[in-house]
């Protein structure tokens, strides 16, 4: 094999294996009804902490390796033509479109991740601080676990009296509604040993048994890939936004009604979401690359070791 043919390998081998520290591409997607206004926090920032989505379109954008952060939909928001403004749920309380560098005003429902540099990245979506939309993480490629996550069922038509936001648009935490530290998993319950589920956390458990329903929720529902890209939509189940009334969609920058019809979400993957069941698409997907990646490291021990004796 000449140099340049051993050169070309060297660099698809390398490209394969450590794609992943290029970042992650992140696409959120709007099939809600009406707008939503999604919230941004994480180091290191991203060229945008808010922005309007407007129902039926996309936007994409890169997030780097070694990111931590959340992101979450915003709703009922009222800006001027300067960006100044408030929500009526998810607020940020930058009296802005962009949050820079607030957090979400709970209850909201938020995506969170942790994108792993050259390793895993770790994502969940959570209820801790209550909930405000359906949310669906869908994992795009990369190897491993790779469950898809979220809660796409409507929790405010659920939400008992005591934790019900003024409106219904929103449904508090036991936390934020009571402060107690049983609920808060603070003070004498800041373990696992010591804070146990609620009542009210079982209710969004059982409702969405992906999503962390409070503080030491973590065996069912942490999610694990390496070198993914994922999309985040907002409203998955919402009956299509395309219907014969309804006029051409907008395309937002970077994304568009292409990238809505690609993150439609199949009866099938809801029905998983809504028993907890496993995520048999992104699983076909990694059985899939496996060989792949095995043969193409093989094919590369076997060239370098093909070189190296040449050169003896």
């Amino acid at each position: 094999m000449d140099s340049s043919n051993f050169s070309l390998l060297i660099t698809l081998t390398f490209f394969i294996f450590f794609k992943g520290s290029l970042g992650a591409k992140f696409t959120l997607v709007n099939k809600c009804d009406y707008a939503v206004w999604p919230g941004i926090l994480g180091t290191p920032n991203l060229e945008t902490t808010g922005f309007e989505l407007p129902k039926a379109t996309s936007r994409s954008f890169q997030v780097p390796t070694g990111w931590s952060g959340r992101f979450w939909g915003r709703t009922g928001c009222n800006f001027d033509n300067s960006g100044n403004g408030t929500c009526a749920t998810a607020d940020c309380g930058s009296t802005q479109l962009e949050c820079n560098g607030n957090t979400a005003t709970p209850p909201a429902t938020l995506a969170e991740f942790t994108l792993g540099t050259g390793a895993q990245d770790f994502y969940d979506v959570s209820l801790v601080d209550g909930y405000n939309l359906p949310m669906f993480v869908e994992v795009n490629g990369g190897s491993g676990d790779c469950g898809s996550t979220g809660c796409v069922d409507d929790l405010n038509k659920k939400c008992p009296a005591e934790l019900k936001v003024d409106g219904g648009g929103a449904c508090r935490s036991a936390c934020d509604a009571f402060g107690n530290p049983e609920y808060c998993c603070s003070g004498a319950y800041n373990s696992p040993a010591t804070c146990k589920p609620s009542v009210y956390s079982e209710m969004f458990k059982s409702a969405c048994p992906k999503s962390y329903s409070y503080a030491f929720d973590d065996a069912s529902s942490t999610f694990t890939c390496t070198g993914a890209d994922y999309t985040i939509t907002f409203c998955p189940n919402f009956p299509s936004l395309k219907s014969a009334g309804d006029p051409p969609a907008a395309e937002e920058e970077n994304g568009g009604t292409a990238a809505v019809e690609e993150a439609n979400v199949g009866s099938a993957w809801l029905a998983s979401l809504a028993t907890g069941g496993g995520d048999s698409s992104s699983s076909t997907k990694s059985l899939i690359s496996y060989p792949i990646y095995l043969f193409l490291f093989l094919s590369f021990l076997l060239v370098l070791v093909t070189n190296l004796m040449s050169q003896l």
